[in-house]
Order: C-alpha cells, then sequence, then structure tokens
C-alpha cells in the first residue's frame, strides 16, 4: 500500500466530494443505534410470515408491533385497547357498514405511500378471499394437501382463504370512497366489524409489493407493509432479520436491527443471555426466574396475557365419540394444581373459554366457571360410558407452549386416576398434530380473544370456521346455529344468552376443549437495556419504548 499524506488524504476526499454529491445523513455521524438478538423457541409455524397463514403466540410476537400493521390497532404497553393505527378515525354508517379515514403519509417499506387502493386490494378476493364467498355459518374445510413451499404461482395456500373467513364470515368488500376513506361492507348486520377490523389477520400490505413477487411464497417470506422494522432475511426454522424502517410515520425507529434465533431448548436460551450472546431469551419458564434474577444484572418481565391454554379434543377418535369420556377428561383435571406447582402461583384458572375484556361489552357471563375438579363424578362418567381402556392417543410438541410437556405429564397421571388410558405421542410439528387420522385425539392449544366479544375467541376458533372445525374435530348443530345468530345479531341482550347457552354446549354437554389456566408469559433480558413488556406475546420495539 503506498503511504498517504494527510494532505493527500483531504485531496482525495475534495475531489470525491466534488464529483458526488452527498446527502446530509451521508455525511452526519454514522448510525449508532443498537443490534439486538432475540432468542426464541420458534419464529413461524408456517415458515413465513403471511400474518394469515401465521396465526400463532410466536407470530404474534414477530409481527404486531414490528412488521404488520393495521387500521386499527392495539395498545401493545398499555390495556391492549383498540387505538388508531393507520386510520385516524373511524364511525358506523349502518349496521353492515364501517368508514374510515387513512391516516395521511403513510410509506410502506418499498417507499410507496399507502392508500385506500392498497387497504382494498388487502381485503380483496387475490389477497385474501381466493374464490370462497361470504359463508353463512358454512364450515370452510382446510385441504391437508395444500404446501405452500412449492407454490410458484399466486394461488393463495388453503389456509388463507379458511382463515380470512374466519376472521370475516360474511365480509362482502372493502370500497374506496377516495384516495384516503374506505368503506367495509358487511352482508350480514355485525355488532363487531370494529374489532373484526383491529383483530390479527386485517392488517395492511402493499398491492405493488404484491403484484412485484414472482409468487406467493417470495412475498410471503418478505411482505411489504408498514410497520417499522422491515425483512432483511429470513431463513425458515434458523433466523429472521429485520431492520429499521427508517420513514416508518411513527417516528425514526429506536433499533438499527432485530435478528430472532431459534433456540428450542430453554436451558440454551438461558445460557446464551447470561453469556452475552443474546440480549433477550423469550418464553422462560416460572421455574427458571429466581435462578436468572440471581445475576444482579439480569432481569425477567412479564405475566399473565389475554390467552388461555386448553386441550382440544377429537370428537371423532372412537375412545371420545362418546361426549360421556369427553365429559371425563373435563372432570379429572386439578387446573389449581398445575397453576400451583408448575407456574408457582404467577398464573390463574379462568372462568371458562370467556375473558375479562368481555365486561366492558356487557358480554361477560358471571357464575360461569370451568368443569369443577371431581374425580369421583370422572369416574362415574367413565363407568357410564362403558370404557374398556383403549389407549387414547395425546398428541404433542416439545415445549411450543411454555410448561407443555410438565404439564402433559401431569395431566395424563390424572387421567389416569379416572380410569382413562391417555398415551402421549410426540410430534415434531404442527402438521403431524393436526393430521387426521385414527390417532388424534387430544391436543394442546391456545385460544385468545382479539376484541372484546365472544366471536372473536368462542365462535372464531371453534364455530364454523374455527380451526377446530375446518380440520374436521369437532361440530356440533346447535353450537353451529348459534355461532351465527350471535355474529349477526344487534340484539345484545339476546346475544349475551346465545353466549351462555353455547359455552354450556362446547365445555360441558358436548365438550370441544377444556380450558387449562391462563396463558403468561416471561421474558429475560439485561437490566441496562430499558424496555417494557406488553401484556401479550407481542414484542414493542418501536419508538416510546427503548432508552
Amino acid at each position: 500500500m503506498p503511504n498517504i499524506t494527510r494532505r493527500g488524504a483531504l485531496g482525495l476526499a475534495s475531489a470525491a466530494a466534488g464529483s458526488l454529491i452527498l446527502p446530509r445523513f451521508a455525511i452526519a455521524a454514522a448510525d449508532t443505534r443498537p443490534s439486538i438478538t432475540i432468542a426464541v423457541q420458534k419464529i413461524a409455524n408456517s415458515n413465513t410470515l403471511d400474518v394469515l397463514r401465521e396465526q400463532s403466540n410466536v407470530g404474534q410476537r414477530i409481527f404486531n408491533s414490528s412488521l404488520w400493521e393495521g387500521l386499527i390497532g392495539g395498545d401493545w404497553l398499555g390495556s391492549v385497547k383498540s387505538v388508531p393505527m393507520l386510520a385516524t378515525e373511524w364511525r358506523r354508517i349502518d349496521d353492515k357498514t364501517v368508514e374510515l379515514k387513512l391516516r395521511q403519509g403513510v410509506k410502506f417499506h418499498n417507499g410507496d405511500e399507502m392508500t385506500a387502493e392498497d387497504v382494498a386490494f388487502s381485503f380483496g378476493k387475490s389477497r385474501m378471499f381466493g374464490d370462497s364467498q361470504p359463508t353463512n355459518g358454512k364450515t370452510i374445510f382446510i385441504d391437508d394437501s395444500s404446501n405452500p413451499t412449492n407454490h410458484k404461482t399466486k394461488e393463495l395456500p388453503a389456509e388463507v382463504p379458511a382463515v380470512a373467513r374466519r376472521s370475516w364470515p360474511a365480509l362482502q368488500g372493502v370500497t374506496v370512497v377516495d384516495k384516503y376513506t374506505v368503506r367495509f361492507i358487511n352482508a350480514t348486520p355485525d355488532v363487531t366489524m370494529e374489532g373484526r377490523i383491529s383483530r390479527s389477520g386485517s392488517e395492511i400490505m402493499s398491492r405493488r409489493g404484491w403484484d412485484e413477487a414472482p409468487s406467493y411464497l417470495d412475498w410471503a417470506r418478505k411482505p411489504i407493509t408498514t410497520g417499522p422494522y422491515m425483512v432483511a432475511e429470513f431463513k425458515p426454522d434458523n433466523s429472521l432479520l429485520y431492520v429499521a424502517h427508517d420513514e416508518y410515520w411513527g417516528g425514526r425507529p429506536p433499533l438499527k436491527q432485530i435478528r430472532f434465533v431459534e433456540v428450542p431448548e430453554v436451558a440454551s436460551r438461558i445460557n446464551g443471555l447470561l453469556s452475552g450472546q443474546y440480549d433477550f431469551a423469550c418464553d422462560i419458564p416460572p421455574d427458571q426466574i429466581a435462578g436468572i434474577e440471581q445475576n444482579a444484572a439480569f432481569e425477567v418481565q412479564g405475566g399473565t396475557i389475554q390467552n388461555y391454554r386448553i386441550s382440544v379434543f377429537d370428537s371423532h377418535h372412537a375412545q371420545l365419540q362418546n361426549p360421556l369420556i369427553r365429559r371425563a377428561l373435563t372432570h379429572s383435571i386439578d387446573r389449581q394444581a398445575i397453576v400451583d406447582s408448575l407456574w408457582l402461583g404467577r398464573t390463574a384458572v379462568p372462568k371458562g373459554l370467556q375473558f375479562e375484556t368481555y365486561r366492558s361489552a356487557n358480554m361477560f357471563i358471571d357464575g360461569w366457571d370451568v368443569p369443577k375438579f371431581d374425580l369421583d363424578l370422572a369416574k362415574n362418567l367413565v363407568q357410564q360410558a362403558n370404557y374398556k381402556g383403549d389407549p387414547i392417543p395425546y398428541r404433542l410438541l416439545n415445549n411450543y407452549y411454555t410448561n407443555q410437556v410438565a404439564t402433559a405429564q401431569v395431566l395424563v397421571e390424572m387421567w389416569k386416576q379416572a380410569g382413562l388410558n391417555v398415551e402421549i405421542q410426540m410430534n415434531e410439528n404442527w402438521q403431524q398434530i393436526q393430521e387426521k387420522g385414527p390417532g388424534r385425539a387430544i391436543r394442546d392449544w391456545s385460544n385468545s380473544a382479539p376484541f372484546n366479544d365472544p366471536v372473536s375467541s368462542l365462535v372464531a376458533q371453534h364455530g364454523p370456521n374455527g380451526q377446530q372445525q375446518q380440520t374436521g374435530e369437532w361440530s356440533n348443530a346447535e353450537f353451529n346455529k348459534l355461532s351465527v345468530e350471535i355474529e349477526t345479531s344487534t340484539d345484545r341482550a339476546r346475544r349475551k344468552v346465545i353466549f351462555a347457552r353455547m359455552l354450556e354446549i362446547a365445555e360441558r354437554e358436548d365438550p370441544a376443549y377444556t380450558v387449562l389456566h391462563q396463558n403468561a408469559t416471561f421474558t429475560a433480558k439485561s437490566k441496562a437495556i430499558h424496555w417494557k413488556a406488553s401484556p401479550a406475546f407481542a414484542m414493542d420495539f418501536r419508538p416510546g419504548n427503548w432508552a
């Protein structure tokens, strides 16, 4: 290398400046924002970043507040109530129509401004509904052979219109009023349309980003959205890298990069945090919190969230066709013992599949509760069913949920005390868990309530277009008829009566599931990082939540 004097170096710099006019931000100081690494047990179950396919707890963590945004958002650092997001205001036109004013100047990751055309496209046939029509209570069955990994076209995976009709069973379409105004038009009356607009699956994407993608899969692994961070690299089953979207409407993101890495084992996540390899370690079991906080440099944040852990039944399995066996399963569980022993009292047993937020809409059923723990009753039900001890398969993932394996082992012992022969079968992924066949009987799941009405959970998850019926595990004619009525009725008192009856069917008479406990999530980090965990799976790294 030749020697370059200070004067020579200045001369070269002057010549470069003379030939190239640099913008101010390029001349300014280097980007000193931090880059962080987050250890998670799983990034995405579907190996895509499509919010309509990745309807999961892990998806909420990487999507909400970072990548995808809706017209109405959630207050992730407060009560998770609805707040203006990509829309600044909205109003009811009638029982079937909601009009929204869009936020002006919002930029997508490709630099385009978001307009009403993008919103209408996000809720259109090509992106969301495919050939499906407003369902009026008809179940859309998912084709398990659909595999978006093999897609070389823009054909939607079967799950996308199925989930879309779960979220929007009667949406006719979104019409453009002007550049910054849209109207959502339903085929039937719906008092929950504003809630549906705010729920996961109703986020907005760039139409040009979709049009320019070579295939569905190419788009789904790098969607063009409005969030504060955008996809730089996604390695399925390995890592996801976000970089700051500096034209974000909510202000310059505080982080330069966010990297999520899959670390399935709890011990490896904790050790990596303590050694400095990771800045955050997610999904910490309660019994590990004290050990982490023995190191004064670290802390664990988190607590209960609006999500319940449940056990789901396939009523077509030979041993579960008789509802008496399913009822016996529900009465054999000492839920409080699970909360006390595995969660150290850091969560609670809820009042069935209903959420405290329902009280704001006067839809909470006081006096309702989970099936009581009554071993004598469970034994009696088993005897009435003439059960002969044949095995009941219990498909299980390796701690996808916190304490999942330990909880399953406890449940099997509790069921054994009632005379039920439940056998754990370990599986590698959700496709194996949900695969139809004689081996599908009991599985784990969790349910959330994206807004303050039962249609957001009980109907959306277990009704005609809920996942449990879409995959053919359970169905009940009266329940389905009531699902349609509660979705279309504007009589709020009648809707509450319907909800109470639906709980009675799905949790007592013909059990579709049983609620175990409220979920909780705990995240470990250095105390030097000034960041606040939200009361949800979502991790908020927007401006204002980092110092």
